[in-house]
């Protein structure tokens, strides 16, 4: 069980990596070297709309991947797509600049980033069944948070570098070149993670399955057709922690170095101190999810991000790293309550047969919902002077929304789920 764990830890890891270095860089450098004819809030705002790309390419990739999972097994899902994310990534960091190949330079950012989105849009659900569909049930969220280790590794190892280049290179060498070696390196860890993938064992469930002869034709169809009330609420649920995230990680980024006048390396060095802690915390929250339940926490989170939106946003326009730090850290315990048990509750509420297609799409919808649109929300949401309330009453407004989302759903932790049936799907 460890070594599954550690091969789902792995390559989530790296996805996210991937997927990371390219919302930094997105903060940093895009807007300069591919927008360079536009103001510099337009060009802020076109860098992260090709982040965004990649958030609306996942639940496309989560349908394709989700039906090679359902299909033929969770397997192939976890290698083709640290295959195609590594090579989209490495991609971007060889595009040459808007000034040597003119408007030709975004649009490959463009389709490299939808790539990216495509190949994370099936990491996620092959990598959390692998631990959710072979561990034991009453530890089921302890191993399944394995794979929820990966996101903030993949970012403080993305953003690692980056504070190491920004520290070590001038401002000109790293608009050279600086910021292209995060994805160069991303090539390494790729190859480092498929030897790794080669030959790990499919999961008992999906045998069990195919034995049976009991795999959807069209499980994409079928989702819709039997769970599209479960997909909706799912996803409205877990949006929130994407959008308290991305703001945290990349947008704050940006706002704080350009119109707070942060340094660079100082405000990489607060956000990586929050990653930190929910990486630290993560396991601990999924210990409780199998002590209290999947739900609970879910809902405490939620709670505390429409409590502490205000607050966090008050302490980072202070532009003081001894605030914002705190700040940061609180919003991070926040989300990290619901994302630590995710990965064990979307495969229990999702029957065996649709369950690759269902944990993922769910998961990626919410991305776009809340990954996607909330760096250009909080961008246009911060122009005027003053302290941005705007973005603090949109990631209030989310948390309430996703409260009443989760407070729908079903408890699923094995004890209670005895005690009644789940409304959609099946237990696992």
């Amino acid at each position: 069980m460890l070594r599954l764990a550690a091969a789902s830890l792995t390559g989530t890891a790296i996805e996210f990596y991937d997927f990371f270095a390219y919302g930094t860089a997105a903060a940093l450098v895009l807007g300069p070297l591919y927008f360079p004819t536009v103001s510099p809030l337009v060009g802020s705002l076109a860098a992260f709309g090709t982040f965004g790309i990649g958030f609306l390419a996942r639940p496309i990739g989560s349908v394709l991947f989700g039906h090679l999972g359902d299909r033929r097994g969770r397997r192939p899902v976890l290698v083709l797509s640290l295959l195609l994310t590594g090579v989209a990534t490495v991609a971007v960091g060889l595009v040459p600049t808007y000034d040597r190949i003119g408007i030709a330079a975004p649009c490959l950012l463009l389709l490299l980033r939808f790539a990216q989105g495509l190949g994370l849009g099936g990491e996620w659900g092959g990598a959390v069944l692998l631990t959710a569909e072979h561990a034991p049930a009453r530890r089921r969220a302890l191993w399944s948070s394995f794979p929820q280790l990966g996101p903030p590794l993949g970012f403080l190892l993305a953003n690692g570098l980056t504070l190491a280049l920004s520290a070590t290179l001038t401002d000109a060498q790293f608009l050279s070149w600086g910021w292209r070696v995060p994805f160069w390196f991303a090539g390494v860890l790729a190859v480092g993670g498929l030897l790794l993938r080669g030959g790990l064992a499919e999961t008992p469930q999906f045998e069990e399955l195919a034995a049976r002869g009991d795999r959807a034709t069209l499980p994409f169809a079928e989702l819709l057709r039997d769970h599209w009330r479960l997909v909706l609420l799912t996803a409205g649920g877990l949006s929130v922690a994407y959008a308290v995230y991305y703001t945290i990680t990349t947008w704050s980024l940006a706002y704080a170095t350009e119109r707070l006048g942060v340094d660079r390396t100082v405000m990489l060095g607060c956000i990586m101190a929050a990653i930190a802690v929910s990486g630290v915390i993560t396991p601990y929250f999924a210990l409780l999810a199998d002590r209290w339940g999947r739900r609970s926490m879910c809902l405490a989170g939620c709670a505390g991000m429409a409590l502490w939106a205000v607050p966090m946003v008050a302490l980072l326009h202070t532009g003081r790293p001894e605030w914002i730090v705190p700040g940061f850290v609180v919003g991070a315990v926040c989300f990290t309550a619901v994302v630590a048990v995710i990965a064990a509750y979307l495969p229990e509420l999702y029957e065996p047969r649709v369950r690759c297609t269902g944990a993922t799409f769910g998961y990626n919808l919410a991305g776009v919902l809340g990954g996607a649109l909330t760096p250009l929300v909080a961008t246009a949401a911060a122009r005027g002077e003053g302290t941005p309330w705007a973005l603090a009453g949109y990631l209030a407004a989310f948390a309430l929304v996703s409260l009443g989302c989760f407070a729908l759903l079903p408890e699923t932790r094995p004890a209670a789920a005895a005690a009644g049936p789940v409304t959609e799907g099946a237990p696992a």
